[in-house]
């Protein structure tokens, strides 16, 4: 399944969300915009490799994420809501991997109306692959900072999501 292993540069694109960005914007805007293309880059950087590599896109690859944290296996409508996408996008996603032998749906015991979706032996093996090599890309993108930085960027990145949350909660 693997095609080429090297691992892909990041491109840098012509414009990204913070090419918006204008002195007289308030901070706020600007750091958000910021924030917003790194995700933008890191996100792009990681479908990149995980078609190179792996031939897969990343909604697979959550997908699978979210059923190798759940052995028991998840619900059609649990992946829907963890992976913030519709039933119908879980659906297609479910189809692909299990004609692929790397998911199965099992009737629930506790409602025979309801499927759970879970990884076959194969899937896990293949997930377990694919997560390193992302655990890898993911290392490397921020290798160029130090430890102290990543250390500050983690803490306020904590500081904001505490804050939005208690601001969106009242």
């Amino acid at each position: 399944m693997s095609k080429d292993k090297s691992t892909l540069k990041l491109v840098e694109p012509h414009v990204d969300a913070e090419t918006r960005v204008h002195d007289d914007h308030h901070l706020s805007v600007r750091l958000w915009l910021r924030m917003l293309s790194c995700t933008n880059r890191i996100e792009n950087f990681v479908r990149q490799n995980l078609q190179a590599n792996f031939d897969t896109t990343l909604p697979r690859f959550d997908l699978m994420a979210q059923l190798e944290r759940a052995p028991q296996g998840l619900k059609m409508s649990e992946l829907s809501q963890r992976m913030m996408v519709t039933g119908g996008n879980v659906t297609g996603i479910t189809d692909g991997l299990e004609k692929e032998g790397l998911v199965v749906r099992e009737v629930d015991p506790a409602d025979r109306r309801v499927f759970r979706v879970k990884l076959t032996p194969e899937g896990q093996k293949q997930f377990r692959r694919m997560a390193a090599e992302h655990e890898q890309w993911i290392i490397g993108l921020f290798d160029g900072m130090s430890l102290k930085h990543k250390n500050q960027l983690a803490e306020l990145l904590g500081d904001l999501k505490r804050h939005i949350s208690q601001s969106s909660e009242g």
